[in-house]
């Protein structure tokens, strides 16, 4: 049987248990920023508060002189579904018989919150006049329209011209076992919706009409068989996806009247969004459609291929859990897409991704304490060790 309130639990874990226990849905916080508040303000951290619509945000800052050091993260989480699927209620944390911590948020990304939090509160309690500056960056806005939460957040700092050296996202980044993929880069996310006008009429009567569905099937095959880039050593090729496709009165003797297409581009650094959009765009207008587009440009690709943050933390990881991480850029995006734009070297470092979103949400809860560990130790070789550009 699993124990609620195990009877020596770790800081992290502590921490990652009363986060847990908050059901901070996209966008609502619930308290869960409050409580990392006031561990970081006891450490020396400067507090902002920087609500943006229905949001909650803050921006916390250690240090007055160096390099400065981000951890950014979110406090919100997807929603649990119903509750009854679930083995154990998802907002109830627990530790389960094999040593799991269960519960929403447990690996996305509430466990890597606490271990954050603890990590730090041990490295300045061993250097308290550190060299560099520490920085946390918490949203609960990351699982949503990601509007109002950290891009805007990022925008601010950018007006006020804060420097932000280095930034670890901690999310679930590890496949196999802890620390086994660090994520150095994401791909770009273009979005378009894509209408096709038509002639609705009887299907009786095809030279009345004309059919949008006919005309767009192969302006769609050009698309998917369009050869967009050969990719790189760190991005695969571009990849274009069709992800909806309506149309329709219902009836089985109608021509519908227009098409309504939902498409994506995950993109490598090889091409620009511009150079996508202008491509699609000719491919349309050379089937001779009458459509109408609108683009989403939901993030640039972003790299950080080589750099003092990328060594710390393979090294950190080497140090800790005696194996040295894969460098990779697969995935979907994550704020660090926003974060990277202000001149930062990123890179996500977080526990096993298996189950996120999923009912059942889990993550070993020894790999927290480790995680904390390999986060003390990126900490240590960047302003302990050196390895941090002055």
């Amino acid at each position: 049987m699993p124990t609620t309130k195990p009877p020596a639990l770790s800081p992290t874990l502590q921490l990652a248990f009363e986060l847990i226990r908050r059901p901070s849905v996209t966008p609502d916080d619930l308290g869960c920023q409050a409580l990392m508040i006031e561990r970081l303000a006891a450490l020396g951290f400067r507090i902002q508060r920087l609500p943006f619509g229905d949001v909650q945000n803050v921006w916390a800052t250690r240090g007055h002189h160096g390099p400065l050091l981000a951890f950014a993260g979110h406090t919100d989480v997807v929603p649990s579904g119903p509750h009854i699927h679930w083995e154990f209620p998802p907002f109830e944390p627990c530790i389960d018989e094999a040593g799991m911590l269960r519960g929403r948020g447990a690996a996305d990304m509430k466990g890597s919150l606490a271990a954050m939090v603890t990590a730090v509160e041990r490295f300045v309690e061993a250097h308290p006049d550190h060299h560099g500056r520490i920085g946390f960056l918490i949203t609960s806005d990351e699982e949503g329209p990601a509007v109002d939460g950290t891009r805007a957040v990022v925008e601010h700092l950018r007006e006020t011209h804060e420097r932000l050296d280095y930034c670890i996202v901690g999310e679930p980044s590890s496949t196999e076992r802890l620390g086994d993929v660090i994520k150095n880069g994401r791909r770009g996310s273009l979005g378009g919706v894509l209408h096709i006008k038509g002639i609705q009429g009887h299907v009786a009567y095809p030279h009345l009409a004309r059919n949008p569905i006919h005309q767009a099937l192969p302006a769609l095959d050009a698309l998917a068989r369009e050869h967009w880039d050969a990719g790189n050593t760190f991005f695969p090729a571009t990849n274009f996806q069709i992800s909806n496709f309506r149309s329709g009165t219902g009836a089985t003797n109608v021509i519908p009247g227009d098409v309504e297409v939902v498409f994506n581009f995950r993109f490598s650094t090889e091409v620009t969004h511009e150079q996508l959009r202008s491509r699609t765009e000719a491919l349309l207008e050379a089937h001779g459609l009458d459509y109408h587009l609108d683009w989403t440009l939901n993030g640039e690709p972003f790299l950080t291929a080589e750099g003092e943050l990328v060594e710390a933390a393979v090294n950190g990881v080497e140090d800790v859990l005696g194996h040295r991480p894969e460098l990779s850029t697969a995935g979907g995006t994550s704020d660090g897409r926003f974060i990277a734009t202000l001149g930062s070297q990123v890179v996500e470092l977080g526990p096993c991704n298996a189950t996120i979103h999923q009912v059942n949400e889990r993550v070993r809860a020894s790999d927290l304490e480790e995680l904390s560990r390999v986060y003390e130790a990126i900490l240590t070789r960047l302003f302990i060790n050196g390895t941090a550009r002055p």
